[in-house]
């Protein structure tokens, strides 16, 4: 739906028997996915269904009936830690393990222990100097927040270049603001290009490998190509992702031309983008002659996320569905049109696919609550995967306004994956996770964003490593912009009953920093986005340095005053907490 029509659709509608519905929530539910996706999730493909009132195997959820949990009873999780995990974490393919004299007595050298011995460590054994480049591994940064960026609109995405030179982050108002990161902890401020004809958001964003071109993509069939050169002020440039090479070009013949990209990724070397749509196909675009080279329609429903199997290859491609599969496609091998295998362990649709970069390791977020580790040699044969429904194996519930309850989560009897990591929550919109980058965190740890406000970073064996606490750190950073309010995700009964809220939808670790950058669905009734720079500081919660931590910016990054004195007021009118508060008693403040 149109821009001007959200918003002015903020306020509540007529009280009905199921109480007050705010306009901002049903426009939400309404235009992301529309109205095949209530019926579709709710376990009834068909709409005119309705069980039989002694038919146990449904019931009534949130948008009418849905197939019930079928776990017997009695707690099922994951075995954590994982020995899989623990495995992985000593084969050298995930960081190295501490030396295990100081983990038995645990023991935790301080960094300058470790510089000194890294200065003297020039002629030590290989597994000495293996130990010595491990330092950078144990640098989580923390929930401190060095910067809040404040953006006007909600934020969906971003990230870090792989150099780390450069930063993009995508927002609702349909605008991606591109920074200078040089200089990890002072970020300069670039340019900002706009998706004029998008729909409801800006979906994904990727940067090319040479940094110079940004393709950003929205609920249309169109990408936007521009530059990235500050001094470049041209007009992005379109590409259609309908349009396709050979004879078959402007036929149609592969179906609905009219669709959304919910994910877009470049390739290695540059020449080709690959695109995840809501018409259920995965498309490879050349870049060179404009042209889709490439189109496959074997999901079920919207592909969610796609991504390169290699950063140095165009061969291999995964894509993750809200058909609960995430698919391996194999270039070389498209004869039949088939997947070359399918990785099966999710009970509900995936988020989001991050491959590790070796063609070997790839990671999956799923509405299942869970993220996943999979490997390559381990994929399920396609001839297998015929003989199974993945429908029975699904509950339907819906991600973006209900609670996940603690009973839908069972083990798929079908799992495929090597570790699967739970404790964040994959609520309200498309969740990302990422493998942590070899050259900051030594390739240890793998971390999400989280509807409960946090980054959550695990260990291979599917233990907690650090949760950064972005909402604790972003609390109260903005005063209520009545205009603004409109467009709250979360409104209550009366305007005074909307709180604070977080929802970290994107984070990305620098590639050679102890500096995390988080980018979230945050402020009053979760109206409004933030991108909060995180960095290591050793458990120190101030820093002497100049300009101060915990700083309100603009998207410009311009310092925003009374944004810092809003703050102040509201720190030294809250109320001490008590002890023995949850994790989200900064939501009652």
């Amino acid at each position: 739906m149109d821009e001007p029509d959200r918003n002015q659709a903020g306020e509540e509608r007529q009280e009905g028997r199921h109480g007050r519905v705010s306009a901002a929530r049903l426009l939400n539910l309404l235009a992301s996915n529309g109205l095949r996706h209530i019926l579709h999730y709710n376990g009834l493909h068909d709409a005119g269904v309705v069980p039989d009132e002694e038919d146990d195997d449904y019931e009534f959820g949130f948008f009418g009936y849905r197939r019930r949990s079928r776990r017997p009873g009695g707690q099922q999780s994951p075995k954590v830690p994982s020995e899989e995990g623990t495995k992985l974490m000593g084969s050298g393919h995930f960081g190295a393990n501490p030396y295990y004299v100081d983990r038995l007595k645990k023991r935790k050298p301080a960094l300058a222990s470790k510089m000194m011995w890294r200065e003297l460590g020039i002629d030590v054994s290989p597994a000495q100097r293996r130990n010595v480049r491990a330092i950078t591994q144990e640098l989580i940064p923390g929930s401190a927040a060095d910067k809040t960026i404040h953006f006007d609109s909600r934020c969906y995405s971003g990230q870090f270049s792989d150099d780390g030179n450069f930063f993009f982050c995508c927002a609702q108002d349909f605008k991606v603001r591109m920074y200078d990161t040089s200089n990890p902890y002072e970020w300069k401020y670039y340019k900002t290009v706009k998706y004029d004809f998008g729909q409801w958001t800006i979906t994904d964003a990727s940067l090319s490998p040479d940094n110079k071109f940004l393709a950003y993509s929205s609920i249309r069939n169109m990408v936007c190509l521009a530059p990235t050169d500050p001094a470049d002020t041209s007009d992005a440039t379109i590409l259609d992702l309908s349009s396709l090479s050979g004879r078959g070009a402007g036929r149609g013949i592969y179906g609905n031309s009219h669709f959304g990209i919910w994910s877009i990724r470049f390739s290695g070397d540059g020449r080709e983008i690959v695109a995840g749509t809501s018409d259920q196909s995965v498309i490879v675009y050349d870049l060179e002659t404009r042209q889709s080279v490439l189109r496959l329609q074997n999901h079920e429903d919207d592909v969610n996320a796609v991504c390169f199997g290699d950063s140095s290859s165009p061969h291999i491609l995964y894509s993750g569905s809200d058909d609960t599969t995430l698919r391996v496609w194999d270039r070389r091998s498209m004869g039949d049109g088939r997947e070359a295998g399918v990785f099966m362990g999710h009970t509900e649709g995936l988020t989001y696919v991050d491959s590790k970069g070796d063609g070997r390791y790839v990671l999956s977020n799923g509405k299942d609550q869970s993220m996943k580790l999979w490997d390559l040699r381990k994929m399920m044969t396609t001839a297998k995967f015929d003989t199974i429904d993945v429908n029975s194996y699904t509950t339907g519930f819906d991600y973006r306004f209900e609670p996940y309850p603690d009973d839908y989560y069972e083990p798929h009897p079908h799992d495929c994956s090597v570790v699967t990591f739970r404790g964040h929550h994959v609520l309200k919109t498309l969740i990302r996770c990422h493998f942590s980058p070899p050259g900051s965190t030594n390739s240890r740890y793998v971390y999400t964003g989280s509807e409960d406000g946090k980054v959550h970073v695990y260990n291979l064996d599917a233990t907690l490593a650090g949760t950064i606490d972005v909402g604790q750190a972003t609390v109260n950073t903005r005063p209520r912009d009545p205009e603004i309010f409109t467009a709250a995700y979360e409104i209550r009964s009366s305007r005074s009953d909307v709180m604070w809220k977080t929802c970290v939808r994107d984070a990305s670790w620098h590639p050679s920093c102890p500096v995390l950058a988080a980018t979230s669905w945050n402020g009053w009734g979760l109206s409004t986005g933030t991108c909060t720079l995180h960095t290591w500081n050793d458990g120190v919660d101030g820093d002497e340095g100049d300009p101060p931590i915990a700083g309100n910016y603009d998207s410009k990054l311009n310092p925003v005053p009374e944004f810092n004195s809003f703050k102040e007021r509201t720190m030294r009118s809250r109320p001490v907490p008590r002890s023995g508060m949850d994790d989200d008693s900064y939501e009652l403040w």
